[in-house]
C-alpha cells in the first residue's frame, strides 16, 4: 500500500481515520501514565520472587470471609473501609516493598496508589488479583491470619 493510496483511504473513511487516530492517542496516554504513577502491577510469579527476595509486605484487602477462605502466606488482612496508610501496621513498612491484593485486582490499585501519594517508595499491586495467583496454579493458605 502507497502512501497515496493511505490517504485516499481516510479521505473516504473519515471517521474511521478519526477513531483510529483518537484511539491511538488514548492507548499512548494510558502507557504514559503507567510509567509515571510510581507503582507497578505485578503477575504472581514476580510476587513469589518479590516476597522470597525482599521479604515484602502483603496486604490483603478482602472482606474477611474471603480472606479465611484463602490469601496468600503471610498476608496481611486489612479491610477496604479500615485501609490507611497511617495504620501502625504500615508505619514500620515505608521503606519495604509493600504489595496490596483483592480478590480482582481493581481495589488495590486504587490502594497502591494512596500508599505512593502517602510517601511509601516500593509499592505494588497483584494485577488481577487473588484469582490471577490462582490461575497461576499458586498456593492458598485457609483461615486467619
Amino acid at each position: 500500500m502507497t502512501f497515496q493510496e493511505l490517504l485516499a483511504f481516510a479521505e473516504r473513511h473519515t471517521y474511521l481515520s478519526l477513531a483510529l487516530v483518537g484511539l491511538t492517542i488514548a492507548i499512548i496516554y494510558v502507557e504514559i501514565a503507567r510509567l509515571f504513577r510510581g507503582y507497578k502491577a505485578l503477575r504472581p510469579a514476580e510476587l513469589t520472587g518479590l516476597i522470597n527476595r525482599d521479604n515484602a509486605l502483603v496486604i490483603d484487602l478482602s472482606a474477611s470471609n474471603d480472606f479465611e477462605k484463602g490469601h496468600i502466606a503471610g498476608s496481611k488482612s486489612v479491610q477496604p473501609s479500615q485501609f490507611d496508610p497511617e495504620n501502625k501496621l504500615l508505619a514500620n513498612a515505608r521503606e519495604l516493598p509493600v504489595v496490596v491484593v483483592c480478590r480482582t485486582g481493581q481495589g488495590s490499585a486504587d490502594a497502591a496508589k494512596r500508599l505512593k501519594k502517602a510517601g511509601f517508595t516500593k509499592v505494588f499491586w497483584l494485577d488481577g488479583g487473588i484469582a490471577a495467583w490462582q490461575q497461576a496454579d499458586l498456593p492458598l493458605v485457609k483461615g486467619r491470619a
